[in-house]
């Protein structure tokens, strides 16, 4: 204020800068240069509207993108009014939308008495006034309002519920004695009709997807010169040395698969051909002696492949897709013998490895079971279910009399085959989920992948007890359902990461003793040869299968 006040000094100067009533001899006042405002033009439109006391109710334009006044609450929330907003269609703003039929205002009444009142409202024709702020306000029908003296359906008079329940009586026995015994027993029927009709339609649904099996041999022929199969594995095979080593090199790449791989397994005991399950929906088996070439193609999922397992003498194999099947192929003619599914996605397929048992199929489910079929008959003979989240491994151990499985909820659990209950249940606070599991050569000990970056050994003995001495670290699983493996000697054990690489372990001392750069992405599986004591093979998502 006092700047102004200068500068309206300053105006009532002279030419000379001198107030003209001042005398000549007092001292003129100091000169002030003209200042500058630094601050940015401001609207002060509002300003002026608000110090004239005109309060502006006008609510704000919804399609304008910048407000340049400070607007009150009441014009915030107001609703959307004037003309239609340009791209709805019917005038509200897509912002202020909140049920299919435009803008519903919230109000808080508890649900009780909004029943009470819409039950009112349609058996006498009157209900309170919710906009009312009074409590004694109603809308309706007001001369049925002072007749029933304003009660509502939920206070209705101690003789009228007598009247009432009297009433009932009569209709029952009326009922009861009018012969509809005929009517009741029909209706009865059609909803048993109509219930069985529902549940099957629902099966249906349920079940897998149904895809035309197809396989292509790509081999030069089917039999050789004297009539041996493909898949019969060469006279001569046999291990050469009971001493493994560790791969250094890479030997072969097979490439056929457009997606990742998921898993691959060796031919039983010879190991010449290899099995590899893709993403791709196909399933895929080469040769590994002799051409190195892919020998037949599997086509029978919609979906990627998740597990493959062949039976003990590799003529038979199954595979578990993510359609929610479980298809029994034969190896040499690429036809499917037998689909299974129970609606749910199976993770882990597995055969009991006694040869007595070929015909029976276990497989953990993405709903926390463990179901077993006998595959000769197609029935469902068992369902194990005691996980808590889906099941990721079967592995079969004491002589295959029982068999521990490991899930989502990070337990194992051990069962007796063919008995549903627990017979060891191990979880511990410290325990991650554990998404791969393999048994040592000499079956006393499980190598259990953990997801925090380890391996753990467990004893397969009565205790199942964890081997503190030996855990397997230094590779980065977390995430990724990595398999480990042993050496067949037993001496190393081996695992894929999530980069990409192959770790090997040497089992008395624990320490690294070689990691092999595999693939791009994840070394999803790798596996050693049942023969050849120092080759691996490992595959990867990024679609290949190598040879080491």
């Amino acid at each position: 204020m006092d700047l102004l006040q200068n500068y309206h000094n300053d105006d009532e100067l002279g030419e000379h800068g001198q107030n003209p009533n001042s005398s000549p001899d007092s001292p003129s006042p100091p000169r002030l240069l003209p200042s500058k405002s630094a601050a940015p033009k401001v609207d002060d439109t509002m300003l002026a509207l608000t110090v004239a006391n005109q309060t502006l109710s006008k609510p704000i334009d919804p399609v304008q993108h910048s407000v340049a006044f400070n607007p009150t609450y009441d014009q915030l929330w107001a609703p959307v009014l004037g003309p239609a907003h340009p791209y709805a269609k019917d005038g509200i703003a897509q912002g202020m939308r909140n049920h299919k039929l435009g803008f519903v205002e919230n109000a808080a009444i508890d649900s009780f008495v909004f029943d009470e009142q819409y039950n009112t409202f349609h058996k006498y024709g009157y209900a309170a006034d919710p906009s009312a702020s009074a409590g004694n306000n109603y809308v309706g029908d007001l001369d049925a309002l002072e007749k029933t003296n304003g009660i509502s359906v939920y206070n209705i008079p101690q003789h009228e519920q007598k009247k009432r329940k009297i009433e009932k009586k009569k209709e029952v026995v009326e009922e009861e004695g009018s012969g509809d015994g005929m009517d009741k027993e029909e209706s009865n029927k059609k909803y048993a009709e109509e219930h069985a009709r529902k549940k099957a339609e629902k099966a249906g649904g349920e079940k897998g997807e149904v895809v035309a099996e197809k396989t292509t041999f790509h081999g030069k022929e089917e039999r050789d010169y004297q009539g041996r199969s493909w898949i019969a594995p060469p006279k001569d095979a046999k291990a050469s040395n009971d001493h493994c080593y560790i791969p250094k090199r890479l030997v072969h790449t097979w490439s056929g698969h457009t997606k990742g791989v998921s898993a691959i397994r060796f031919f039983p005991k010879y190991g010449h051909l290899i099995l590899s399950a893709g993403m791709d929906t196909k399933v895929k088996i080469w040769d590994v002696f002799n051409s190195g070439k892919c020998m037949r193609t599997y086509m029978g999922h919609s979906k990627a492949v998740r597990d493959i397992s062949f039976c003990n003498d590799g003529t038979k194999f199954l595979t578990a897709g993510y359609d929610k099947n479980i298809k029994y192929w034969d190896t040499e003619t690429g036809q499917v013998i037998s689909t299974f599914s129970t609606g749910k996605i199976p993770y882990v397929v597995k055969l009991n490895p006694d040869d007595d048992k070929q015909s029976i199929l276990l497989a953990g489910m993405s709903d926390k079971k463990i179901v077993q079929w006998d595959m000769n008959t197609g029935q469902i003979t068992q369902e194990y279910d005691q996980h808590l989240g889906a099941v990721n491994t079967i592995t079969f151990v004491d002589n295959n009399r029982r068999f521990v499985t490991s899930s989502d909820d990070k337990s194992l659990r051990v069962w007796e085959f063919g008995i549903p209950v627990v017979i060891k249940y191990i979880s511990e606070p410290h325990m991650h989920s554990m998404p791969a599991i393999s048994l040592h050569p000499n079956s006393n000990w499980l190598a259990a992948q953990s997801l925090d970056n380890q391996i753990l050994i467990y004893s397969t003995r009565e205790r199942f007890q964890l081997n503190k001495k030996k855990r397997f670290a230094g590779h980065i699983v977390a995430g990724y359902a990595c398999q480990v493996n042993f050496s067949p000697d037993g001496r190393f054990v081996m695992s894929g990461d999530g980069e990409g690489k192959c770790w090997f372990w040497d089992w008395k001392s624990c320490k690294v003793f070689r990691t092999l750069k595999c693939h791009e992405g994840v070394c999803i599986g790798c596996e050693w040869h049942p023969l050849e004591q120092s080759k691996v093979a490992t595959c990867g998502w990024d679609g290949l299968i190598k040879y080491w």
